[in-house]
């Protein structure tokens, strides 16, 4: 059963097209992200399922109920701002039951509600601190908590943990993913990170230019993009260039940088191919069903968990990628070097 379903949804400013007749569904309880560079369309899509803008066309459901030109307060959604949009001249507990007292709540059930959601979001005992006396991760977890007490059957969330540094982000991302688990509440996560939407998500949907390029899971989207700019925008990609000598049913044979090898793919003439930066291996021991070629490494990165190598083969430039665990050879810039890919890693568009 979906929760969320997006039907032709289309908004358009003036002479712009933001979001251009996009569809998908999203299922209860599930971990749903929104996916793409600033402008492509994910922010409106988002703010159209909430409410705060009109679509120019399309429908929105959830469930069986047709939600397109309802107003924001009669959703049942809850809406996790970029910017927190915590009220400063009041105190956790205010912040948190503010919507209650909206709803005419009693007093004996806001302060249980609002325990409930301190509790969930690892803040009781925060309940008389002000935003001034909270950290940036801790002013998060209000405005999540703000939003949880309502008891929302839909969660979105507007690229939450953005204002964040690295480290608070990390932790962040793993401690929402958890709490959406437990709380097993459908969530629709807007993102310009691939990281985040790739360690958080069920499913992502990858947006550009307002249309959706691609659907599907973390996996599905990074090994088997459908296109060439899912493939550059998540990840690092290799695009090389592989010429055609043969082509059967199910195979063909092909050449890059002057080696011929076999492919199991009846490739058509406007094809494009992608190796990535893992697949590549650098004096590898065992050539067994590798492609090798001599090359020169001419960049060594180090950062950290991994090691970048930009390596010229034939004039073209790759780059490939090893864990820093296994970069047991101490290689320079300027290493003459043997570096080697097996077939079956390129991804054919």
């Amino acid at each position: 059963m979906f929760d969320v379903k997006i039907k032709n949804l289309t908004k358009k400013f003036v002479d712009n097209t933001a979001v251009n007749n996009v569809n998908f569904e999203i299922n209860s309880g599930e971990f749903f992200s929104i996916l793409g560079p600033s402008g492509c369309g994910k922010t409106t899509t988002l703010r159209m399922i909430a409410g705060f803008v009109m679509p120019t066309d399309g429908e929105i459901f959830i469930g069986n109920t047709d939600i397109t030109f309802q107003a924001p307060e009669k959703r049942n959604i809850g809406f996790v701002f970029q910017n927190y949009a915590i009220f400063p001249h009041m105190n956790v507990f205010d912040n948190i039951s503010f919507g209650l007292k909206m709803r005419s709540i009693e007093q004996n059930l806001i302060n249980e509600k609002v325990k409930k959601a301190l509790d969930q979001v690892n803040l009781s005992g925060y309940e008389n601190r002000f935003q001034r006396e909270l950290s940036g991760g801790e002013q998060q977890r209000v405005a999540l908590a703000r939003v949880l007490v309502t008891e929302p059957q839909i969660l979105l969330l507007d690229e939450p943990l953005s204002a964040l540094d690295k480290k608070l982000r990390e932790e962040m991302k793993i401690w929402i993913k958890e709490l959406q688990k437990q709380l097993k509440i459908t969530t629709v996560y807007v993102t310009h990170d691939q990281s985040e939407a790739l360690t958080m998500s069920d499913r992502i949907a990858i947006m550009n230019n307002g249309d959706i390029s691609q659907i599907g899971t973390p996996t599905e989207i990074y090994e088997k993009p459908l296109n060439s700019f899912v493939a550059d925008f998540i990840g690092t990609s290799n695009f090389i260039k592989l010429n055609i000598i043969s082509k059967n049913i199910n195979s063909s044979k092909v050449s890059f940088a002057n080696k011929e090898f076999d492919i199991d793919y009846n490739v058509s003439d406007n094809f494009q191919t992608i190796l990535r930066p893992e697949h590549i291996f650098i004096n590898p021991k065992n050539i067994n069903e590798l492609i090798t070629y001599e090359a020169t490494l001419k960049i060594i990165s180090y950062q950290g968990s991994l090691i970048k190598y930009i390596i010229e083969v034939e004039s073209e430039l790759l780059t490939a990628e090893i864990a820093n665990h296994l970069n047991t050879e101490k290689l320079t810039e300027g290493d003459k070097i043997t570096v080697g890919f097996n077939p079956k890693s390129l991804v054919i568009i």
